[in-house]
This record gives structure tokens, sequence and C-alpha cells, in this order.
């Protein structure tokens, strides 16, 4: 599907959360230039979909039904991309939930869920896969954070937090990784995906319809994260921030 000499061809990268979004649409740009993709998400009718069209067009993927959430599982997904492409060059640790509402609602059993997705699904990955690539001299782990993992939101204090995390795993293994396996931190602002659909709160949905008006398509940060994978293996793109232009937030 892509040129050998493009740096993206045959990579093997891991997309968690792949069967919608920015993992889709990430996993789509891939497969274009491309990439041999390992794809990870918990609807299995979709994955599965997403996987058939790929291959389809000419790409080389397989996919595993997985919860982050599950340590098992998630060594699984690295044990079985192993298997079958003999490395890993890259992990997207994609998955994460936004149920926003204010710290009086006192949801406390979706701040358990966004603690489990977005912060210790994050470090699942970042186990299962760091052994391998220290093994092979080579990686690369790119973190989606957010927005709100730079800047506090009222009603979203509990998910800043967790993006706030993620941030703070995605430079601390950048600092402890030496020079052969690249960190990068991606923080979207609004962009079109499901996001919003975990939020029960009728307040904190009500904000969130009005600031995702703005927002831009998944392409946008697939772009983005095909750009940090793309650079010399003597280049790391730390962070990048993007948000819609009309976004003031």
């Amino acid at each position: 599907m892509s040129n050998t000499n493009d740096p993206i061809n045959s990579k093997v990268v891991i997309i968690t959360g792949a069967s919608s979004g920015l993992g889709e649409a990430t996993a789509r740009r891939l497969a274009a230039r491309g990439a041999r993709l390992v794809l990870a998400a918990r609807r299995e009718d979709r994955l599965s979909k997403l996987a058939e069209d790929l291959k389809a067009e000419g790409a080389e993927v397989t996919w595993q039904m997985t919860d982050v959430t599950d340590r098992n599982q998630v060594e699984s997904l690295a044990a079985t991309a192993k298997e079958t492409f003999g490395r890993i060059d890259v992990l997207i640790n994609n998955a994460g939930l936004m149920p926003l509402a204010p710290l009086d609602a006192l949801k406390v059993d979706e701040w358990d869920q966004m603690v489990d997705v977005n912060i210790k699904g994050v470090m699942y990955g970042i186990a299962a896969v760091l052994p391998i690539m220290r093994e092979q001299h080579s990686g690369h782990v790119i973190n989606l954070s957010s927005v709100a993992g730079h800047k506090l939101f009222p009603g979203a204090a509990v998910y800043c937090a967790t993006k706030y995390a993620v941030k703070a795993l995605s430079e601390g293994l950048r600092m402890e990784a030496g020079d052969e396996i690249r960190s990068t931190n991606i923080s979207p602002g609004a962009i079109d995906t499901e996001l919003t659909s975990t939020i029960t709160d009728p307040n904190a949905k009500q904000a969130a319809d009005e600031l995702y008006k703005v927002a831009i398509d998944s392409d946008a940060v697939a772009r983005a994260i095909v750009y940090a994978i793309e650079q010399p293996a003597d280049v790391d793109i730390n962070e990048i921030i993007l948000r819609p232009t009309a976004q003031e937030l």
C-alpha cells in the first residue's frame, strides 16, 4: 500500500480504542502508508469490520478485543503483536472516556472508570510494550492526553486530573527512556468523536455539546500522530496540542 522508502511502511503499530473516532482515523491513515496494524477495542463488531475493510485495501492487520482496564488483556494484546509481526514499533494509547460532571454530583463510579481507562489503561499499555521495545532497542509510545491535560475546566476536574496524569506519564517515559525509545503526548481539543456520549450529567452534557459545535474531524489528530511517527529515529516529537481554530478554551 506504500512505497518501501516511506518511514512508516512496515512499522508495527498497536492502536487501542481503534473501533471509532481517533483510533479508526489513525488506523486508516497508517494503513494507507503501509503500517502493519494491531487494532484493539471492546466492540468486536466494529473492530472486525474495520480490520476487514483495511485488509480489503491491502493492509496487514490483526485485531483483538481488548479492555484496557484489564492488565492481562493488554499483555495478551502486546504478545499477539509480537507473535504476529515479530516486533512492536509503536503503541498508540488512545482508549479514553470523558463522563464530565461537577465534583458535587459525586459520580464516584464514573471517577473510578476514568481512572481505570484513562490512567491505568495507559500504564498497562506502557508496561506491556516497554520490555519488548527495550529488547529490540527501539520503540515509540504515543499517549492521547487532551487540552484538558493542560487547562482545568469547571465540571471536568476528574477528567482533567486523568489527562494531566497522562501528560506526566508521557514526560516521565521520555526522561527515562534514553535515546532508543520515543515518547509523544498528543493533546486534542474539541474533536468530532463519540467522547461526549459518555457524559451523564445534563448540565455538563449541555456545556460540552455547546463547545463541540466547533469540533473538527478526527483525521486532524490522525495526521498529527502520523507526523510524530514518521520523524527519523533521532527526532522525538514530545508534545502536540491541537484545537479547532474556533475553540477559545
